[in-house]
């Protein structure tokens, strides 16, 4: 017997899901690593400067 066509339909939905979550996740990770690297400059410069050691 066939199976039936509310099954392909529920398989359809159930990998848009997963393909939205995907972009999603990937779009999010891109943000996070887009706002360190920009966030990187200013830390390294609020840094103080390492006094030079006298040997």
């Amino acid at each position: 017997m066939a199976k039936n066509t509310n099954t392909f339909e529920k398989r359809r939905k159930e990998m848009e899901k997963k393909r939205k979550a995907q972009e999603k996740r990937e779009k999010r990770i891109a943000r996070k690593s887009s706002s360190l690297d920009t966030e990187s400059p200013d830390e390294v410069s609020a840094l103080p400067e390492p006094a030079p050691d006298t040997v």
